[in-house]
């Protein structure tokens, strides 16, 4: 997409401006536009040029437990001995995260997670109906892929520790199937020996590439008369009875409402309206190797390595785990290379070579929820970030229940779960 599509004028006014441009930006701006609203989209980049262009593609719609949990606490200390490993956070930047680790820590409470988890499931829900009308919508359904998941194990106690989580799916009313042997094998063919089972999701699904998808949407939302801006919003601020959102260039605009969808970025505006949202960054590594690297049949899950490996139109991606570092640091490409060594050992027969590394910003919010609902400064603000690593996933039903705030409608879920205030 490019900024002259729909191009606003310096000085401008919007029924609803929206603010971040990815795939969370685009959904809300989707739905808006389908109400009649009139809409004006504004990023500091472009259309999906953050983390909605680059990352794993999956559709979760089954991945219902939350990080915030008492398996993660468990495990966090194993983890973070290795500054390589799944979890790691960036030496100099843990003093500065301790509040948001507490809270964590809170939120990992058997009770609260339990709390999440169910807040997680009625999300989960609505998201899938919702992303499926919006690609519909946006003649976009052919680039969703309906291959299932396979999560491998590379021992039977491995395997085991496993099963609670698979439990609480199947309460959900998620199916799967643990799998071993042949059934494992001709899953995915070309796995390690090492790998002893694995559990196949068959209603899991990925996208052709989540930039392309973002893309189409992007399409779509200006086609239907949405108008677009490229500019950094510096301020937002209620004036007489409307907002005025003042741009990094010196010019301003005027709108009836807002939504404030800028992911990682979004706790600076959310500060200015009187929020403070202890929102953290998620940084994630990928590598995008060319197509052909390796016959994957669908996205392949490594868990106990927290990466995934997804099937693309653009190639063979692998990518995933946490590091916690902010927005200041220079990215550790080191991460991305040492899951594409471990993919090289689970998967023996991917061709490594002629890949492109990649990091990202993922918001995250304690208690593995996003922020849903209205600013404290004014009802004419709605908040839509904090998705973690389910942005693209939650990216119809958020949309969705924005609108119906926005619209002044009961929302289809409750939204208590997710209120700004809740921490």
């Amino acid at each position: 997409m490019t900024s002259g599509i729909n191009s606003a004028s310096a000085s401008a006014s919007a029924d609803v401006a929206v603010v971040g441009a990815g795939i969370i930006g685009l959904s809300v701006a989707m739905h808006l536009v389908a109400q009649g609203r009139s809409v004006l989209l504004i990023d500091r980049k472009g259309i999906a040029q953050e983390t909605s262009a680059q990352n794993a593609g999956a559709l979760a719609f089954s991945d219902i437990l939350p990080l915030a949990s008492p398996r993660i606490l468990r495990q966090a200390p194993r983890w973070l001995l290795d500054p390589l490993g799944p979890l790691a956070i960036r030496p100099g930047y843990a003093l500065q995260m301790l509040p948001w680790l507490l809270r964590f820590g809170l939120a990992s409470r058997p009770s609260a997670y339990r709390a999440s988890l169910q807040a997680q499931t009625q999300l989960m829900r609505l998201a899938a109906p919702a992303f499926h009308a919006m690609l519909a919508r946006a003649k976009a359904s052919h680039m969703i892929r309906q291959d299932g998941s396979l999560q491998v194990y590379e021992s039977d106690a491995e395997f085991r520790s496993s099963l609670a989580g698979w439990q609480l799916r199947a309460e959900a009313g998620i199916a799967f199937e643990h799998v071993k042997g042949e059934r494992l094998r001709a899953l995915q063919p070309g796995l390690a020996s090492s790998i002893v089972a694995g559990t196949f999701v068959p209603h899991w699904e990925t996208v052709s590439d989540p930039f392309e998808v973002a893309s189409a949407l992007g399409r779509h939302v200006m086609q239907a008369g949405a108008t677009w801006r490229q500019a950094e919003v510096r301020s937002i601020a209620v004036r007489d009875g409307g907002l005025e959102l003042q741009l990094a260039q010196g010019s301003a605009v005027r709108a009836k409402q807002a939504v404030i969808a800028t992911g990682a970025w979004s706790r600076q505006l959310a500060a200015q309206l009187g929020d403070a949202i202890p929102l953290e960054t998620e940084r994630g590594y990928n590598t995008t190797l060319p197509p052909g690297a390796f016959d994957l049949q669908r996205q392949i899950i490594f868990g106990a390595h927290g990466f995934v490996v997804t099937p693309l139109s653009t190639g063979i991606r692998v990518g995933g785990a946490v590091e916690l570092g902010g927005l200041q640091l220079p990215p550790n490409f080191k991460r991305s290379a040492h899951m594409l060594e471990k993919a090289s050992r689970l998967l023996p027969g991917l061709q490594t070579e002629g890949g492109t590394q990649w990091m990202g910003y993922r918001p995250s919010l304690p208690d593995s929820l996003p922020v849903i609902g209205h600013a404290k400064a004014g009802r004419q603000v709605v908040y839509a970030f904090g998705h973690g690593h389910l942005g693209l996933t939650q990216s119809g039903a958020t949309g969705h229940l924005v609108a119906e705030l926005l619209a002044g409608h009961t929302p289809s879920i409750p939204l208590e779960p997710f209120r700004p205030d809740r921490f």
